[in-house]
């Protein structure tokens, strides 16, 4: 198997890889992924970010297909599903003047007067690339992409449909980092470069961090490698953790194997 890149704190600056041909349109980067920033914009793409449903509307944008065009009736259940038909539509009409203002007219693409998608090529963006990665088993980019959760900290007032699509981004984006990284570690274990496979098993349960499964296996690998006390030291962080966020104890299971590494 060829060698594996060690794992390493992902720069931003690496997030567009790609040469991009026409210099009097550079690309315009969202980053989505362990908070908020918007790149390239020609105006005023601050104000995008400060304003909650404008952003909530370009990070529900960005994350569809490129080819699929999203009815202006069903962006208005998302973000505005208390008002009126009337109110509602203007309001959208609002935003999206203002993602026009802010990035470009022809960041936005309509068919006919009802569905409104992003053009194709127009945003990057983080996430996107993020699931990408995952999907073509490109795992060391993946997780360099992963700064940490899908729009961390979002919330939007009676937008109950919202919330629930981006809590389902949320845990699938960690839920495959959390993989991706257990994968790595399981795979630099097999070609014997031990210091790399704990840092990825580190990094597995850090994503995860209440996944009980990860846990064990992650101390299980370290004890394997005879980090003894890096498996108990993953063990204490934990425990404390849930007692603090979560007001728990650690399963039975966790603690036997606690124990059992502890005694060894």
């Amino acid at each position: 198997m060829a060698s594996l890149p060690s794992p390493a704190f992902p720069h931003r600056s690496s997030f567009v890889d790609r040469v991009n041909t026409d210099d009097s349109s550079p690309p315009i980067e969202l980053f989505l992924l362990g908070g908020f920033e918007l790149r390239g914009a020609p105006g005023a793409g601050d104000a995008i970010l400060a304003q909650s449903k404008t952003l909530a509307l370009l990070a529900f944008l960005a994350m569809s297909p490129s080819s699929l065009y999203q009815r202006r009736d069903r962006l208005i259940g998302l973000l505005w599903p208390d008002l009126d038909q009337s109110h509602a539509r203007a309001a959208l009409r609002k935003t999206l003047h203002e993602l026009r203002s802010a990035l470009g007219a022809h960041v936005l693409s309509a068919r006919g007067d009802d569905e409104i998608a992003l053009a194709a090529d127009t945003v990057r963006c983080d996430a996107v690339e993020f699931a990408a990665a995952i999907e073509h088993r490109r795992l060391a980019r993946a997780l360099e992409l992963y700064r940490g959760d899908f729009m961390p900290g979002f919330y939007l007032s009676g937008c109950l449909e919202y919330e629930r699509w981006v809590e389902d981004q949320r845990m699938l984006a960690r839920e495959q980092a959390a993989a991706a990284a257990w994968a790595l570690a399981a795979a630099f274990e097999g070609e014997q470069q031990l210091t790399e496979a704990g840092a990825w098993a580190r990094r597995a349960v850090r994503h995860a961090w209440n996944d009980e499964r990860i846990l064990r296996r992650a101390m299980n690998l370290l004890e394997r490698l005879g980090d003894r006390a890096g498996a108990l030291r993953l063990y204490d962080e934990f425990s404390t953790r849930l007692r603090t966020d979560l007001d728990a104890e650690p399963s039975a299971e966790t603690a036997a194997l606690w124990k059992a590494i502890r005694s060894r």
